[in-house]
């Protein structure tokens, strides 16, 4: 088997709408991921993951960032071409 593998997620054309419900719907699940890892931490070790609370705020930081974006452009009828890829690598 290969150890490194590339996977198409996302691969077209949409309105701004679908646009941000797309992202943020990505976004949401990754910070969710990191707030409920970060509380299990809390709870099971009693211990905070600092990876995941810097990586939630990043996530936030990129949500809003991409807001603004479609914020700007929404008078326009322009379309966003999102690709989106994930590369999942086998480590021994």
């Amino acid at each position: 088997m290969e150890n490194n593998q590339d996977f198409k997620l996302i691969d077209g054309t949409f309105s701004g709408e679908d646009t941000e419900k797309i992202v943020t719907a990505l976004i949401n699940y990754k910070i969710d991921y990191h707030s409920r890892e970060d509380f299990s931490n809390h709870i099971r070790f009693n211990k905070s993951i600092e990876h995941s609370k810097k990586r939630i705020q990043e996530l936030i930081e990129t949500k809003e960032s991409i807001k603004k974006l479609l914020a700007n452009s929404k008078s326009k009828d322009i379309k966003f071409v999102i690709k989106s890829n994930i590369s999942i690598e086998l480590e021994p």
